[in-house]
Order: C-alpha cells, then sequence, then structure tokens
C-alpha cells in the first residue's frame, strides 16, 4: 500500500473506531518505511478531525466521538512508544491542559502527543483545569510555553485569566501563550494578549516547529 493509500486507511480507521485495524497500519506503516509521525498527523488526526466536523453536522454523536478519541490516544501510545528519543532533538517545554468548565480534552490530547514526537516536554494537565494550576505548574518546571483548550464560549474567560495571572506573576515576558478550541479565534486571542493562536494540532506543531527553527 503505498502512502497516501495508508493514510488514508489510518483516517478511516479512526472514523470507524476500528482499533484492530488501525494498529495493523502502524505496523504497515513500520514496514513501508513510512514516517511514523506523518502517519499520526496526516492520517489519524486527520480522521479524528473528519469525526469531530461531522459531530458539529450532527451526524455523529458524543459517545462514538469519545470512543474513537479513546482509540486516537491508544494510538498515540503506540506510536510515541517507538519513536526513538534520543533521535529527536529536544526543543522546550510546554504545559498543556483544557480550562476549568471543560471535560473534554478529544483535540489537546493530539495536540500533546504531536508535541512530544516533534521535541517538545509536555507536560499535560488534563481537562478542567484552573488558569491557577497552569501558571504553578509552569513555575515548577520552569515552562516555555503554555498551551490551553476551550471547548465552550462559557470557558474561554479561563484562557484570558491565564494571562493575567502570568501577568500579575511576573511571567508575561518569559512564558508564551498558545490558545486554541472550537470557538477560540485569532482575534480573541489577540484580544486577552496571547501569544499566539491555533486552530488545529498541526498549526501547533508547525508554530513551534518555525519557532525553534529561528533561535
Amino acid at each position: 500500500m503505498d502512502k497516501k493509500a495508508l493514510l488514508d486507511a489510518a483516517a478511516e480507521a479512526i472514523i470507524e473506531s476500528d482499533e484492530d485495524r488501525a494498529k495493523e497500519i502502524i505496523a504497515e506503516a513500520e514496514a513501508g518505511g513510512i514516517d511514523l509521525v506523518e502517519l499520526l498527523a496526516e492520517g489519524f488526526s486527520a480522521g479524528m478531525r473528519e469525526l469531530g466536523d461531522r459531530f458539529g453536522m450532527g451526524e455523529v454523536f458524543l459517545p462514538e466521538l469519545i470512543y474513537a478519541s479513546e482509540i486516537m490516544k491508544d494510538v498515540s501510545n503506540v506510536i510515541e512508544s517507538k519513536m526513538d528519543q534520543s533521535a529527536i532533538k529536544k526543543k522546550g517545554v510546554m504545559v498543556l491542559g483544557t480550562v476549568a468548565g471543560d471535560v473534554h480534552d478529544i483535540g489537546k490530547g493530539i495536540v500533546a502527543s504531536l508535541l512530544k514526537t516533534n521535541g517538545m516536554e509536555v507536560h499535560d494537565l488534563g481537562r478542567e483545569v484552573p488558569a491557577a494550576d497552569f501558571i504553578a505548574k509552569a513555575k515548577e518546571v520552569n515552562a516555555d510555553f503554555i498551551g490551553s483548550s476551550a471547548l465552550l464560549t462559557t470557558t474561554m474567560t479561563e484562557q484570558k485569566l491565564i494571562e493575567e495571572l502570568l501577568t500579575e506573576a511576573g511571567m508575561k515576558d518569559k512564558v508564551r501563550t498558545l490558545v486554541g478550541g472550537a470557538p477560540v479565534t485569532k482575534r480573541w486571542a489577540e484580544k486577552i494578549g496571547a501569544f499566539e493562536y491555533c486552530e488545529d494540532a498541526t498549526e501547533a506543531v508547525n508554530f513551534i516547529n518555525n519557532y525553534y527553527a529561528d533561535k
């Protein structure tokens, strides 16, 4: 199977929530010399984005989305375990989480996996994370970045609070903030003073890679 067909098959495995097929595809990619990070970013993640779009249009229901996201996490863990960490150039440190009030972390989990496989040290705080916890963890691990996801318009204000707490702690110039999530926009990021808006996991990885390419 050529690379494009394998990427398409990976996306379909996530859409169909077929974990066995997903793991077969990983094995096929390894055997064919296909980059597993590319498989994760452009294959499996593409399937997750497609499911998210279908969910937004009411074509799939939340339990289906959550089940597929669990498979996505398992796939990400398998790929991470196969990566030669010594061969990945280390970049920076990021604290990542879904803000308080949000119980879903589907997209955030994909961001974490892709950042790890691109050389970032990621401290994933999970979901429903209070703004103060982002700051405390950033202090603890000497983070270069804080990434926050807000999936509801009612929780976006938590991202604003992160910016305010960073300023109060005197960390605003040291810790860069990345914001994302379904209702979040570039305009919102600019309004609250965030360093960067990332629409999805691929944008987050591209931003980080470009940021460190200039260092």
